[in-house]
């Protein structure tokens, strides 16, 4: 059966995961140790068809593709996703090596580097049109991110949790604040589209220190990431945590705080910020405590709407979830545009939307500190994902509007008297900006402006 918010947003993402492996600081108190990645259980969907594969990269891209074929989704447009733990902590030969297979199975051919895997990607029938990997704060150096670039990374998710030094300290974290503060800031100079994952209820916080700490999040211009996961703290068979609960010395919050906590969170997200997920999907055998309300965003979206309330993030306001709920969408379409400042630099970030309120597409600019050139950290455009030159009557892709932001984008660069701009590009997007005058340069698509 398809599920269409699985490609509601534009493109399909596509899930692999990486053999198991312990990171090298140890073990989080909440991070079960099950013979799987850690902070998975062996039950998790994506973990069983990993362990199915042998962990096998080219095995689980074909295999995942033909789920998605099968569920009538397209597959052209692809967001790789490197799922189960810190990949740029694995051996370097691992790296090269995983990434290489998936880029291969998309292109239906086996290539003797990774360039020729990507150069063969640019106009595959699958193209990687994004690719994300999770990595702790601790390991994202110059070198983890030329390595990331050499991949064609374009997002970049950080488990960041709680950013406090003494939760790090009790949950035995093994970095600190300072270290996601400068990944995140080097993250955001190379490019990146930048996620937290955020770990409400942790040993050592509390419901009003949790607020704080969000709140933080968008005051601090140190941090300001552009999405979040928040995954309220759970307990986990095979956790040390499990033990702390079973002594009584932890609890956590029960579903009716999660969701007045949630609804709080919700209401200081800016409108630049997209919230990409609440709650993760704990198989409940090896939940020992904490709520298992898999479902709790609409839970907390259904009392909002009760309570008047109203998220502002991108993903509560996309074209492709109001086309799903059958709203009328009215095309009177403006630019709206919010400057402010983050990591060091200045962020630009550019909205199509309606009268409504209703987000069509999005761009990324950023201007890093002491620096003269434009970088286009992201563009994109909303909506159910279309193949690849199709269009279909009432959609928002393949329409104009990435044009349209670019062109927004070449406007400011050239108000700001800069002569180049630089792009952080999925190798399967490159075409597409060959086609708007921009040229490989490096890891960018690089555009000279008279």
């Amino acid at each position: 059966m398809r599920k269409p918010t699985k490609t509601i947003s534009g493109v399909t993402p596509l899930a692999v995961v990486i053999k198991p492996r312990k990171c090298p600081h140890g073990t989080c108190l909440y991070c079960p140790t099950l013979a799987v990645p850690q902070s998975y259980t062996p039950k998790s969907p994506a973990i069983m068809c990993a362990m199915l594969l042998n962990y096998d990269p080219h095995k689980q891209t074909l295999a995942r593709l033909k789920a998605f074929q099968a569920m009538k989704h397209p597959t052209d447009k692809i967001e790789l996703i490197i799922m189960g733990g810190t990949f740029p902590a694995y051996p370097k030969n691992y790296q090269y090596n995983f990434i290489k297979a998936c880029y291969d199975a998309f292109n239906g051919k086996i290539s003797k580097t990774l360039e020729q895997a990507k150069k063969l990607n640019e106009k595959a029938e699958h193209r990687c049109v994004a690719l994300c990997i999770e990595t702790r704060p601790d390991f994202c150096s110059k070198k983890d991110i030329e390595k990331m670039l050499e991949f064609g990374c374009t997002r970049v998710e950080l488990g960041v949790q709680a950013p406090d030094d003494k939760i790090y300290k009790k949950v035995c974290r093994g970095h600190t604040v300072r270290d996601v503060i400068e990944a995140t800031r080097r993250l955001k100079n190379a490019g990146f589209k930048i996620g937290y994952h955020i770990m409400p209820g942790l040993p050592g916080s509390n419901f009003k220190k949790d607020i704080r700490m969000f709140r933080e999040l968008f005051l601090n211009s140190d941090f300001k990431p552009d999405q979040l996961k928040i995954y309220p703290t759970q307990v986990i068979k095979g956790a040390e945590l499990e033990r702390l609960y079973e002594r009584g010395k932890y609890k956590p919050y029960t579903k009716e705080q999660l969701i007045k906590l949630i609804i709080e969170f919700k209401q200081i997200v800016p409108r630049y910020c997209r919230i990409m997920r609440v709650m993760r999907e704990i198989p409940p055998d090896f939940l020992v405590a904490g709520t298992i309300r898999i479902d709790l965003r609409k839970v907390i979206h259904d009392k909002m709407e009760v309570l008047g309330l109203k998220c502002n993030c991108i993903r509560c306001r996309e074209i492709g979830f109001a086309l799903l709920k059958k709203k009328e969408i009215k095309k009177d379409l403006k630019l709206n545009k919010i400057e402010y400042k983050a990591s060091k630099g200045k962020e630009l970030f550019i909205e199509i939307i309606n009268k409504d309120d209703i987000i069509f597409g999005l761009i990324r600019l950023r201007i890093p500190d002491k620096s003269e050139i434009l970088l286009v950290r992201e563009l994109h455009v909303y909506g159910p994902a279309l193949k690849i030159g199709k269009r279909a009557r009432g959609k928002a892709q393949h329409t104009g509007l990435g044009k349209w932001l670019m062109d927004e984008a070449e406007k400011i660069a050239s108000e700001y008297s800069y002569k180049k701009i630089f792009i952080i590009s999925g190798v399967g997007v490159r075409e597409y900006y060959r086609k708007l005058g921009y040229k490989l340069e490096g890891h960018y698509m690089v555009k000279y402006l008279s």
